[in-house]
Parts: structure tokens; C-alpha cells; sequence
């Protein structure tokens, strides 16, 4: 495991490209493109205002930057630095930019959701989808490429579009059985849309591709509804988490409820293992290489925190939510399944410092990791069952199989880790500052 130099980055701007080969950040109105292996600059671009949001093209040949304030969008390429794109806006305002999944189109919703406008870098075609909804997640693109589900609001009613991608044409138009909808989601087989309502209504809809509603599930008729889903990568399982502190498991026969997992404030499970991350100072020469923990070598270990096994029962630290607020930290916002659909991660905003670890195989819990901070971000290595995190300091926490790390971002200055994502190999982890970043590279042939 060895850490890179820290670089510059702003907003959060940094992605790899989908082919793995490069790494592009953006810092204030600049581009920077480098080599994902050995980090040197390949390309630095110059944009007209300080970048909101960047993304790749699915062919890794584009870069699509957006400026929000300025209602423009550039677009630079990789493989002939000459050639630039700019699209203006307008008076009209921009509000989303993003491409579309064959790379040569990019959507541009404008100010109030009056439309979506889509441009061609072929030949410079202009298109407008009228009507979009917003709301969470208002569109969403299949795993294939091919069709697009757009959420839309006309005369006081809910509708779906599934567009297709080669042409824009509409192929199915259908209203939908919400009050408020909120998202969309494709599962990843692209056979069935997931629809849900707004917090204030607690329903999750599912239509196949023709448009035809499959089934509607409601788990109660009170108070706050569904807060968050997420598939499974087989599309076996919908995990829909709620505000009322638990997920359900919808399987995807009959899509009915499979199992609940709740989060209690007090965990009794004896066949569930609780690691409690301790704060200590390091003692030299000694370091406790329990069986619990992954070796990851042995100069990683020099940390002032580690993790221990606590036996039940065991009280889990909870923050209580201000009822008067709007959007209480209460509920579960994060899940996310492993890559070969064996866990699922939760988070329960209550109970902020712990992340809750789940055997879909048993459905019963098989692991909570207690932090001493507020868990940031959590992340599925998305080659193997191994599951990253981060809780706002100089530390970046591994869970697996076969136990947890707590590991020091060996860096000078004080790089503190709000956000992290994996390289699609699996072998990077790529760590987010407030201002800065931080590549750790990983021992690949570990914990396979």
C-alpha cells in the first residue's frame, strides 16, 4: 500500500477515465488530465470560469466541463488538444450538464427545468425534451446505453419518458400512481424502472420497459417514507431505506418484502462482530497485529487509532434529530451492495459514526463499524468484497471478510479525507481533501 504526493483539486472535481487510463482534476478554472500510474501531466486546459461540474465521456476521449453561473458548458478533447467546443446557454440558464451514454451527446437541462436541450459534437444538431421534473434524481440512463427514463410534471400529474439514445426518439410515455415523484432508477439488467415518491408518501413503484407497472410497494401510511434505494448488481434485490431506520429487501420475483434489517441503538446479535475504532497513542516498538486485522505491512500499523472487537451488547452512539428542521438526520440516506451481491453497507443518518455491514446470503447483519467521527463517505472496491471509508480525518478505514484497518494518510500537511472512490481496477483508491488529493495505491493480490 503506498500514498502519492498531494495535488491540487477543487469542488471535489476529479474522476478517472472509464477506461482507467487517466485521472482529470479540476482546479478553479483549470484541467488538469494525468497519467493514472505515474501521475504526470498529459494535458491542461484552460477554461472560461471556475468549473462546477466535469465528466468523461464514456469513451474516455471527452472532458465536459461545466460552468454554471456563466450558463456554459466546454468540452475539450484528449486526442486533438486544438479542437474545442463551447455551448452557451444563454439567458435561459443551466443548471445540469451531462453526457450521454454514447459520448457524442450532452444534455443541458436549463434554469427551472423549463427544458433539456441536447446537442451533438457530430453534427451540431440541437433537440429539445420539454417538461422535466425537478426533483432527486429525475433521470437516469440504462447500464446498456440505450434508453433514457426522464421524470416529467404536466397539469399537476406525474409522467415517465424512456427516450432512446441513438435517435432521442420517445418510446413509451406513461403516467405514473405517485403524488410527488422523486427519482427514477433503472435496475441493472435495464428490464425494470424503480419509481419512487417524495418523503411525504411512502412509495416505490416498478414498470417494466413497456411501461407497464409491475408492482407498487408501501411499507406503512405514516409520517416519512422512503429516503433511499439502491440494486443489487444481479438485480435480484431492491433496497429500499427508510425514515423510520430500516431497509427492505424487495426481491425481484415477486416484489414483495423479503426481510427488514432495522438499526437498533443497541445491538444484542452474538453472530454480529462490532469493531469499535480506539484512539491511542502509538507506543514504539510494539504494535498489537491481531488475527482481526488485514496485514497490510507492517509500517501501516504506526497509527494513533485502531479497531477493537467489542462483545454485545453493544450501545451504538446516536445523535439526536431536530424535529423542527426540514430533512431530519434520521433514516437510512447510504446503501450500497457489493460488487459480487453478497453485502450491503447502510447508514442510518442517526447514527452517523457507524456504517452497518449486511450477509445478503443469511440476510441477517454480520458486521457495524463504530468510528469516532461521523462516517463521510463509504465505497465498494468494485472488483472484490472489500468496502472503504472515510470519516473527515487524516485516516482512510478498510473492512473485509477477513477483518478491518484503520491506516494514516502519510502525507505532511493536514489532509483530512471528506470523500474517496475507487479506480475501476480496484487496485486505487482515490482520496479526497477539502482542496486536495491523495492516490493510495493498494496490494491487488491481498483479501482476493
Amino acid at each position: 500500500m503506498n500514498f502519492s504526493e498531494v495535488f491540487k483539486q477543487s469542488n471535489q472535481l476529479c474522476k478517472v477515465s472509464p477506461n482507467g487510463k487517466y485521472l482529470a482534476t479540476c482546479v478553479q478554472y483549470r484541467l488538469v488530465v494525468r497519467d493514472v500510474n505515474t501521475l504526470q501531466i498529459l494535458h491542461l486546459y484552460s477554461c472560461l470560469d471556475q468549473v462546477g461540474y466535469m465528466e468523461w465521456s464514456s469513451d474516455s476521449l471527452f472532458i465536459l466541463c461545466a460552468m454554471y453561473k456563466r450558463g456554459l458548458v466546454q468540452v475539450w478533447s484528449l486526442e486533438q488538444p486544438d479542437w474545442h467546443c463551447k455551448i452557451d446557454e444563454g439567458s435561459i440558464g443551466l443548471v445540469s450538464s451531462r453526457w450521454s451514454p454514447d459520448g457524442r451527446h450532452i444534455l443541458n437541462t436549463t434554469e427551472f427545468h423549463l427544458r433539456i436541450t441536447v446537442w451533438s459534437l457530430c453534427n451540431k444538431s440541437v433537440s429539445y425534451i420539454k417538461y422535466p421534473k425537478a426533483c432527486q434524481k429525475g433521470m437516469d440512463f440504462s447500464s446498456d446505453g440505450r434508453y433514457m427514463a426522464l421524470a416529467e410534471r404536466r397539469d399537476c400529474k406525474d409522467f415517465i419518458s424512456v427516450f432512446v439514445c441513438d435517435d432521442w426518439h420517445l418510446l413509451r410515455h406513461f403516467e405514473t400512481e405517485t403524488q410527488d415523484l422523486a427519482g427514477v432508477e433503472w435496475s441493472p439488467n435495464c428490464c425494470v424502472l424503480a419509481v419512487w415518491d417524495s418523503c411525504l408518501e411512502y412509495k416505490v413503484l416498478l414498470y417494466s420497459l413497456d411501461g407497464r407497472l409491475l408492482s407498487t410497494y408501501s411499507a406503512y401510511e405514516w409520517s416519512l417514507g422512503v429516503k433511499s434505494i439502491a440494486w443489487s448488481p444481479s438485480s435480484q434485490f431492491l433496497a429500499v431505506g427508510s425514515y423510520d431506520e430500516k431497509v427492505r429487501i424487495l426481491n425481484h420475483i415477486t416484489w414483495k418484502n423479503l426481510i427488514e434489517f432495522e438499526h437498533p441503538s443497541v445491538i444484542t446479535s452474538t453472530k454480529a462482530v462490532v469493531y469499535k475504532e480506539v484512539e491511542r497513542r502509538p507506543v514504539v516498538g510494539t504494535e498489537d497485529l491481531s488475527v482481526h486485522h488485514m496485514t497490510m505491512g507492517s509500517s501501516l500499523f504506526n497509527t494513533q487509532s485502531k479497531y477493537e472487537i467489542v462483545p454485545p451488547p453493544v450501545q451504538v452512539p446516536i445523535v439526536k434529530p431536530d424535529p423542527d428542521r426540514a430533512n431530519p438526520k434520521i433514516g437510512i440516506s447510504s446503501m450500497a451492495f457489493s460488487p459480487d451481491n453478497r453485502y450491503l453497507a447502510t447508514r442510518n443518518d442517526n447514527m452517523p459514526q457507524s456504517v452497518w455491514i449486511w450477509d445478503m446470503q443469511r440476510l441477517s447483519l454480520l458486521a457495524v463499524l463504530e468510528q469516532t467521527a461521523p462516517v463521510r463517505c463509504f465505497m465498494w472496491d468494485p472488483c472484490r468484497p472489500r468496502l472503504a471509508l472515510c470519516s473527515a480525518n487524516a485516516k482512510v478505514y478498510l473492512w473485509s471478510p477477513a477483518g478491518c484497518v484503520s491506516v494514516k494518510v502519510p502525507v505532511e500537511e493536514s489532509f483530512q479525507v471528506v470523500s474517496l472512490f475507487w479506480h475501476c481496477s480496484g487496485g486505487i483508491l482515490i482520496l479526497l481533501g477539502k482542496d486536495q488529493l491523495c492516490l493510495c495505491y493498494m496490494d491487488t493480490e491481498q483479501d482476493k
